[in-house]
């Protein structure tokens, strides 16, 4: 495998974007590209080698961890490799499967068949950095307290899932929507936990059949710490 020095220069990965344009460039070009240079003793050409093997394995999906275990990668280079193709996903992916959660009124829709449950549903929304829903977790069914809804359970996924932020539902089977002590509660203690975990809770919502309330909106959920 030659080295990037071997090459001509109109053969090197980004002076063939310039002169022939990037669908020309291989995978393990494409890259380099990306990642411009080696370290010493590693070239760039044998980094993106071993790069193109995990985005074979995963099908396209790389973790930071797996790349950083690659001789020669960073933390820097391990973060650009990653947001490209996060940033790929989010111009690239069909904006009809997309959800994006900009204001409380488009969480509705995600939750719209807990809303005239019999029994309480407590629902938590995983969301991306860029705010759009990865998955809708169903947490506990019954009686809200502090016992069914454990920070353990409400954050098992969002951590498997690497997601930014949560949102939390849940129904009143009764049609009052003023929220009880045990909503401020749960909220509260999942709050502080999603702190400590780096996973921000945005917004708890509660739903009825027929309304709803956000406990952002009305300035009842607690202050980050």
């Amino acid at each position: 495998m030659p080295k990037i020095t071997d090459l001509y220069d109109d053969d090197r990965p980004r002076e063939k974007i310039a002169k022939k344009g990037v669908g020309t460039l291989s995978n393990r070009e494409l890259i380099s590209a990306i990642l411009g240079r080696g370290v010493s003793g590693r070239d760039v050409t044998k980094i993106s080698a071993d790069i193109e093997k995990i985005l074979d394995k995963t099908g396209g999906d790389p973790s930071y961890k797996e790349l950083l275990e690659v001789t020669g990668m960073g933390m820097a280079k391990a973060a650009q490799i990653v947001a490209v193709f996060e940033l790929s996903r989010r111009y690239m992916e069909d904006d009809s499967k997309v959800v994006k959660i900009s204001c409380p009124e488009d969480v509705l829709p995600v939750v719209e068949d807990i809303r005239s449950k019999q029994q309480e549903y407590f629902i938590c929304i995983t969301l991306n950095g860029a705010c759009e829903v990865i998955k809708r977790h169903t947490i506990s069914k019954g009686l809200l307290n502090q016992s069914l809804v454990h920070p353990r359970e409400v954050f098992a996924d969002a951590i498997v899932e690497r997601c930014a932020s949560v949102i939390l539902v849940h129904n009143h089977p009764s049609g009052n929507l003023k929220p009880s002590q045990a909503d401020l509660d749960v909220t509260k203690r999942l709050c502080n936990s999603g702190n400590i975990l780096g996973i921000e809770v945005l917004d708890h919502v509660i739903v009825t059949k027929k309304g709803w309330v956000s406990l952002k909106k009305e300035g009842l959920m607690p202050e980050s710490v």
